[in-house]
């Protein structure tokens, strides 16, 4: 057995964490007690338990807060992508489908500038600064290929080459971007003002569904006689 002249504070708290009851049976103990605050004025134990259960609900709320806004932002892309796929079914050719890309982006997105880059699929020769169509073999892609080979949004702050493909021009306007590859049928360039708009801890689930939906659409209308 331990000697009482051995114990030492983390014996004692270990005792005490084998039987929370010890207080209990000793009440008088219990108002001997004191804890201290932050700003150094003693408490009682009572207080001090009561106060470290407000922080847990403190900490709690604000947890519950945050689930409850990524759920409800959440809940806005779900509608956004679905408006998406309701545009892409309603287009009756190729050309609607492209425009119904571009639309649903600045619409239902609300995004400053987009950019739709085709690649290898029929021309269009829309006059647009939102559209680019090149062949495959276009020696400007190069700089996008790694990207496009990975199939994986790239979101944040771009390199002046991919800025002035994408936005020629107003490159010198775009503080954060994304792009967003979509097989081998081409990308999509989403620029913003707004530094903090794209950054690369996002989430990019839905910005893969939206990938797979321009994909499958854009092929889709493509093969139609």
């Amino acid at each position: 057995m331990t000697d009482y002249l051995d114990l030492n504070p983390d014996h004692i708290a270990g005792y005490l964490r084998r039987h929370p009851n010890f207080l209990s049976d000793y009440p008088d103990l219990a108002l001997a007690l004191v804890m201290p605050r932050e700003a150094g004025a003693a408490t009682s134990l009572t207080n001090y338990q009561l106060e470290v259960l407000r922080e847990k609900n403190r900490s709690l709320s604000m947890r519950l807060r945050d689930l409850v806004t990524v759920a409800e932002e959440n809940q806005t892309l779900v509608g956004r992508v679905h408006q998406l796929a309701l545009r892409l079914l309603r287009a009756a050719s190729f050309r609607d489908t492209v425009l119904a890309i571009a639309a649903s982006l600045r619409e239902d997105f609300h995004t400053d500038l987009v950019r739709v880059c085709l690649v290898g699929l029929p021309r269009l020769m829309i006059d647009e600064a939102w559209l680019i169509e090149v062949d495959s073999a276009e020696e400007s892609l190069h700089t996008f290929a790694e990207l496009r080979a990975r199939h994986d949004p790239l979101c944040g702050r771009l390199r002046q080459d991919k800025l002035d493909f994408l936005f020629g021009d107003l490159s010198g306007e775009v503080t954060s971007a994304v792009v967003l590859p979509f097989g081998s049928v081409g990308f999509l360039g989403i620029g913003s003002a707004d530094p903090n708009r794209f950054h690369p801890g996002m989430g990019t689930v839905f910005l893969r569904q939206i990938a797979e939906l321009i994909e499958t659409a854009l092929l889709a209308a493509a093969a139609r006689p």
